[in-house]
């Protein structure tokens, strides 16, 4: 049965460049706006829920500048000094943005567990229509950056910052309710700790991936013994060993490999097949193979690279 793993960049439907930088540079300015009412409107309530927040909309504002810059990063060609080109500058930018995400759950964990010894006063009602505020541009940059995250792990990261902080600024709105109709104080200090591990729990599951691929990883769910069978099952291919699969960037699969070809078998014809298999069981359109036979000398595992 035919894999699709998807990885050939062949089924995407790409997104036209300056209308993605437009939608990310809105989002920026929506965010910074939102922040400064924030911080302001939890500094005059007493509300460190609602600084929490304004400081993770703080860092979706600069997750998404980060992720701007390297959106045009990456767009540049490739150069003598960069052959692969500047792909991989949205990983490092995702990367950059998911680190930030768990030094900022750390710092609001913090914060809160000070705040549980000695709640102080908050004032409810302002928490509440500034919470609600920013579940509304939460939701509406989470909408402008939504197609965009599904080509990328750069605005993905950004994505998940404002998927979370919406999910932040719920918590506040209901921990405003409960200040303001039964005087809970303790509920802003808990509700902190439950956004800041929802912060440090979504950060770190999705930093995987992307770590994974500038590791040189194969594709999730792509194994090379399967490659392996797949390329031994074409005629005239005996073994394969020095096989390595790594992820280019999101899009792009690289495969290597020795092929031991039967003797008599063209070597141009055998490669053609091979390459011709890897793309249409596996999405694979970039491979490099160097063949070789019995008869010529070294065939084997313990042959130098």
């Amino acid at each position: 049965m035919p894999h699709d793993y998807g990885h050939g960049g062949h089924r995407h439907h790409h997104i036209d460049p300056s209308s993605g930088d437009r939608k990310v540079a809105l989002a920026v300015g929506v965010n910074l706006a939102l922040t400064v009412a924030q911080i302001v409107g939890g500094l005059i309530s007493g509300s460190v829920a609602l600084i929490a927040d304004a400081v993770h909309n703080l860092s979706d504002a600069v997750s998404l500048v980060i992720a701007f810059v390297a959106r045009r990063i990456a767009r540049r060609p490739a150069r003598d000094e960069m052959t692969f080109g500047y792909g991989r500058a949205e990983l490092v930018a995702a990367l950059v943005n998911y680190t930030t995400l768990v030094v900022i759950s750390v710092w609001l964990g913090y914060e809160a567990a000070l705040r549980l010894v000695d709640p102080p006063e908050v004032a409810g009602g302002i928490v509440i229509v500034l919470a609600a505020l920013a579940l509304a541009v939460d939701l509406a940059t989470a909408a402008l950056t939504w197609r965009l995250s599904k080509e990328s792990a750069n605005i993905r990261a950004a994505f998940l910052h404002n998927l979370a902080d919406a999910g932040s600024s719920v918590a506040v709105i209901v921990g405003g309710v409960l200040i303001w109709a039964w005087d809970w104080r303790l509920a802003d200090p808990l509700i902190t700790l439950g956004i800041s591990g929802w912060i440090l729990w979504h950060a770190l599951k999705e930093a995987g991936p992307v770590i994974r691929i500038l590791m040189l990883g194969a594709p999730p769910g792509m194994e090379a013994d399967d490659l392996r069978r797949a390329i031994e099952g074409e005629d005239g291919v005996e073994e394969v060993h020095h096989l390595h699969v790594w992820q280019m960037d999101e899009q792009r699969t690289s495969v290597e490999a020795h092929l031991v070809l039967s003797d008599g078998v063209e070597f141009t014809e055998a490669v053609r097949r091979v390459k011709a298999r890897l793309k249409a069981e596996f999405g694979i359109l970039h491979a490099t193979f160097e063949p070789e036979t019995r008869a010529s000398g070294c065939a084997g595992p313990d042959c130098p690279v």
